[in-house]
């Protein structure tokens, strides 16, 4: 009798370098998932991407998805809908939870760092809150973005303080459209 081997075989990943309002997104995606996005991938790290121009086969997810990030860029998107998986960072389960709860902030909207870490049941711990944050492997997606701090700024962020205060301003001036 043969066995038949049943191990589950997971769809390579694939890696995208999309343009945006933002500057150049680093896209991974397995299948119909996106694993993880880099804002402006720079050196080396760039390389591993091709360029969505260049891609020979694409398909109607891809097509699907860049047109998405563009709506959302161009204020006309408030959910992206895009599923995201945060298995393949190997992100610890403290960390898995910050993300889960950021990503439930709804567009236009802000939450401080401090009630994020209550809410997870960390009640002094807003500063591993911002260093889950600024490790976010999929930002904007899960919209980071839209933690800031008790005080007048508006906190780090994984692709910098001016990229953050640009979609804070972006949500913040479509948001009555979003009603």
């Amino acid at each position: 009798m043969l066995e038949q081997d049943t191990a589950v075989v997971s769809p390579p990943t694939l890696r995208v370098l999309f343009p945006s309002a933002l500057g150049p997104l680093g896209l991974e995606l397995r299948g119909q998932t996106l694993t993880r996005l880099v804002i402006g991938p720079k050196g080396k790290e760039a390389k591993r991407y091709t360029p969505f121009a260049e891609l020979e086969d694409g398909s109607d997810f891809l097509d699907e998805v860049f047109g998405r990030l563009s709506e959302y860029f161009a204020g006309a998107r408030k959910n992206l809908e895009l599923a995201w998986d945060l298995g393949p960072s190997g992100l610890p389960r403290i960390e898995t939870r910050v993300l889960q709860e950021v990503a439930k902030i709804p567009y236009g909207r802000t939450r401080t760092y401090q009630r994020i870490a209550s809410a997870v049941g960390l009640p002094d711990g807003y500063r591993q809150v911002l260093a889950v944050l600024v490790g976010n492997p999929i930002p904007v997606v899960i919209p980071c973005h839209r933690v800031i701090t008790n005080k007048s700024g508006v906190g780090s962020y994984i692709g910098g303080k001016d990229k953050k205060k640009w979609l804070l301003e972006l949500e913040r001036s479509h948001l009555e459209d979003a009603s």
